[in-house]
């Protein structure tokens, strides 16, 4: 019995100190951005290895420092998770030797890093661009493998059976337990937050001892003699790819977007000429909208008559500059034939489109209203190199350039990682990652944000234009009746200002599973920014 209580003091110890001190260490720097990550340090397979590996595809800057970390990786949390398995192990049963359990964590390791290695790059993508579905993506494989990873570093034939419904509730209660960290810990001052993850470290301990007693001592296991394991990993790999076609039907119209401002006439009271800007793969085939004080936003330009000519989804795939340049002609064009100041309603790419003009083109301008409808919050918290170029990131950059090739084959419309859209963000990250909702002097703004969006928002401000927040996904907002009446009123000079209560929660809950930030100092790339860095103040709209 005394053995027995030394050994789960041990453990607790062995489970509770790495995360402390990784969360003593963000402290100490003041690197608020990554703190909720600290408690899976310890977490049960294979949460700690996406732990590392987030890490790692934000903070390498050469192939050799990959390459050598990747190592590093393998061998320590071989190491980690065979003391922390040897120290959990049921006590009346009969243990391997430490040495088996360390060859086969290591293994594990290898095998898990590989596994998981597409959906922690998905995970890096959702830090360039903001978009919470690649985040929820990134997460739905951990569940599903946590399982067969736990039994792996335990048993011999792990690959054979289903896991239990025990071992499958413990590690489903381990990813609840590190959401719930990650949350406090970004909602208490900062040595508070030390003391947290010590204590979700000492939770993560007795889950192992559970997870282990699961897997060496199953009930009865169903399937006992089929191959589970290699399906579901093989399965589990396929479905990266898969997610990013899900991703891009999800965030896109299927159809031509049409909210009511294009297929009704506005209201005598809304004194704007109106430019609704649609999103990324959007197409318009040029059929006017109904009030002719409203205009499509045009991808490709105006044609000699000085009218918006119809586009395809492959020009929305421009540079954010280049938009801005179009818009700006756009936005004179209008105001000339109308006589009328010009409210912007941009949705999603098209919101920053918008953004981008209003901060590239002097006072005043035409433009008196913008309303900028699921814009993207933050973008440009991760970056990759161009191909042919070193930097930051250079691995992840080539891992999803690989899962994006595999997605588009036998797609008409290609999507692509560094399609000028998606490098304009990267190149520009400090304005993105600080401005995108900030005041415009003489000009009034309001954000439509989906509550999904919360996920999409590190712990801190996010905004300091008033928002109106529906619960919804990042598409919802647009066809939803209070939403377009909302618009409306703004357009007609009401004050529109409606959080909701739940979003800062949600945001706090989504912490724990974005890629630590890269800090805007760390990148030659951003340089010459001039701003400040949410990651480390958690606040936007800083004096340049």
């Amino acid at each position: 019995m005394e053995v027995t209580r030394s050994r789960l003091g041990m453990l607790l110890l062995l489970a509770a100190v790495p995360p402390l001190l990784q969360e003593a260490a963000l402290v100490t720097i003041g690197f608020n951005g990554a703190r909720g990550l600290a408690p899976q340090v310890t977490a049960v397979w294979p949460y700690d290895s996406f732990h590392d590996l987030r890490w790692l595809l934000v903070y390498h800057n050469s192939w050799s420092a990959f390459l050598l970390g990747l190592l590093a990786l393998v061998v320590l949390r071989g190491l980690m998770s065979a003391a922390l398995t040897a120290l959990a192990w049921p006590a009346h049963v009969p243990r391997p030797t430490f040495g088996w359990l360390l060859r086969r964590n290591i293994e594990v390791a290898a095998l898990a890093l590989v596994i998981i290695s597409p959906w922690a790059a998905i995970s890096v993508a959702f830090a360039a661009v903001a978009l919470s579905l690649y985040l929820f993506a990134s997460l739905a494989p951990m569940l599903v493998l946590a399982p067969f990873l736990q039994r792996a570093g335990v048993v011999g034939a792990w690959w054979r059976g289903l896991p239990t419904i025990e071992l499958a509730g413990w590690t489903m209660l381990n990813f609840a337990v590190l959401t719930v960290a990650g949350a406090v810990i970004t909602s208490v001052p900062g040595w508070w937050g030390v003391v947290v993850a010590g204590l979700a470290g000492l939770v993560n301990g007795l889950l192992w001892r559970r997870t282990v007693a699961a897997a060496v001592v199953p009930a009865r296991v169903r399937w006992a003699r089929a191959p589970v394991a290699p399906v579901a990993i093989v399965l589990t790999m396929a479905a990266a790819v898969g997610a990013q076609s899900v991703v891009a039907t999800a965030t896109g119209p299927p159809e031509e977007w049409a909210p009511p401002v294009v297929t009704e006439r506005l209201p005598d009271r809304v004194p704007h000429a109106v430019i609704a800007i649609a999103g990324h793969d959007s197409h318009w085939t040029g059929r006017e909208p109904v009030d002719p004080r409203v205009e499509r936003f045009s991808y490709a330009g105006l044609d000699a008559r000085g009218r918006p000519r119809p586009y395809q989804p492959q020009d929305t795939h421009r540079s954010l500059d280049t938009s801005a340049v179009l818009l700006a002609a756009q936005v004179d064009a209008l105001h000339r034939r109308t006589g009328r100041p010009v409210g912007l309603l941009g949705f999603s790419e098209g919101a920053m489109v918008a953004r981008t003009y209003l901060d590239k083109w002097p006072k005043p301008s035409p433009v008196e209203a913008a309303i900028l409808i699921s814009p993207l919050v933050q973008p440009g918290r991760a970056y990759y190199p161009p191909p042919g170029y070193s930097g930051w990131g250079v691995a992840a950059g080539w891992e999803l350039r690989g899962i994006f090739w595999l997605a588009n084959l036998g797609r008409e419309v290609k999507d692509d990682p560094d399609e000028p859209f998606v490098r304009s963000i990267l190149v520009n990250a400090p304005f993105y990652r600080n401005r995108t909702l900030c005041p415009v002097a003489g000009v009034r703004t309001v954000a439509f944000l989906p509550t999904v969006s919360a996920a999409e928002a590190p712990p801190g401000e996010y905004s300091q234009v008033p928002v109106f927040q529906l619960p919804t996904f990042h598409s919802g907002i647009i066809g939803r009746q209070v939403a377009e009446d909302r618009v409306v009123d703004f357009l007609a000079g009401d004050q529109i200002d409606a959080p909701r209560r739940e979003y800062r929660l949600l945001q706090r809950l989504g912490a724990a599973w974005q890629a630590p930030p890269l800090p805007l100092m760390l990148n030659p790339v951003w340089a010459a920014g001039r701003e400040g860095d949410p990651a480390f103040s958690g606040r936007i709209c800083q004096p340049r």
